[in-house]
This record gives C-alpha cells, sequence and structure tokens, in this order.
C-alpha cells in the first residue's frame, strides 16, 4: 500500500477517517533516537501507529514499537499531542485519514532489532543525522519539540 501526506495543500483530498496514533521517540544509550524507513513512502519516521479499540495509548506505542522495531520499551515521558487538521494522509486502498498522534518518550528495556513489513530499514540516528533523512514535516516537528527539551508537552 501507498501511503502520501499532505500538510496545508488545497489539492488535499477530503479525509474519511479520524486515527487515534501514537508514536514514540526512542533513545539508547548513547543519545541516539529510532528511526524506521517506512516501506509505505520511503521517508524516515519514529515508529508508531494507530490505536487499536482494546487498548490504552501507552499500550499502543509499547505495542507499536514493538511490532515495528522488535524492541521492547518502556513509556518515559510525553513529547506532545499533534491534532493539526491541515495535515492528511491518503493510502492507497481509499483511505484519507486525518490522524490525532500522541508522541511519547519512551527507552529500550529488551527485545532484538527486526524490521516489519511496513519499514524497509531500522536504526539509531544520531541528533546531528536527523537532518539528513528524507522525512515528513510532521515528523520533523516532533523530533524538534524532543530535542527542544521542553518543560512541558507540545500541545496542539
Amino acid at each position: 500500500m501507498v501511503r502520501r501526506e499532505y500538510y496545508d495543500d488545497p489539492d488535499a483530498p477530503v479525509p474519511n477517517s479520524l486515527v487515534v496514533a501514537t508514536s514514540a521517540v526512542v533513545v539508547d544509550g548513547q543519545g541516539r533516537i529510532l528511526m524506521q524507513r517506512r516501506a509505505d513512502s520511503g521517508n524516515w519516521a519514529l515508529p508508531g501507529g494507530g490505536m487499536e479499540m482494546t487498548e490504552s495509548l501507552a499500550d499502543s506505542v509499547i505495542r507499536e514499537v514493538r511490532e515495528e522495531t522488535g524492541y521492547e520499551i518502556e513509556v518515559t515521558g510525553l513529547v506532545g499531542t499533534y491534532t493539526d487538521p491541515r495535515h492528511i494522509i491518503a493510502y492507497s486502498d481509499g483511505e484519507v485519514r486525518r490522524q490525532f498522534n500522541i508522541c511519547y518518550t519512551a527507552h529500550i528495556i529488551g527485545g532484538q532489532p527486526a524490521i516489519s513489513d511496513e519499514s524497509t530499514e531500522i536504526r539509531f540516528v544520531d541528533r546531528s543525522g536527523l537532518d539528513d533523512l528524507p522525512m515528513h514535516a510532521s515528523q520533523r516537528l516532533r523530533l524538534r519539540h524532543y530535542l527542544e527539551n521542553r518543560s512541558c508537552p507540545y500541545l496542539g
């Protein structure tokens, strides 16, 4: 399935779903950030995805990180909430979503690296290398908020 993201684009299709999603800035012992290269767009992103009806928000991000990277994590904090209606995600199956994303901070407590069918590559990236990775502006915003070491989470 192919994914295309729009931001503040008058040509973006009209959303037909609203999805609650979670993502995580997972940091290793050297301060590097876990990133995945998405199979559906080729862009780099924080691991994460849609919440299921039977789980909490924190359970959602723990499951998504495990499924997409192979790592078990512990949630340690909140980067922010991301609800901008100008951000639209269209999939080749006809779903056009507006996404409500809650981005957490986390660290690894177990597991082994493993690529899922949703990614083509995972790796830890030094902060200085993030600018070199192709990624959507919504991902850069979350990373920027994390790197700012805010005293309060971003609420947007």
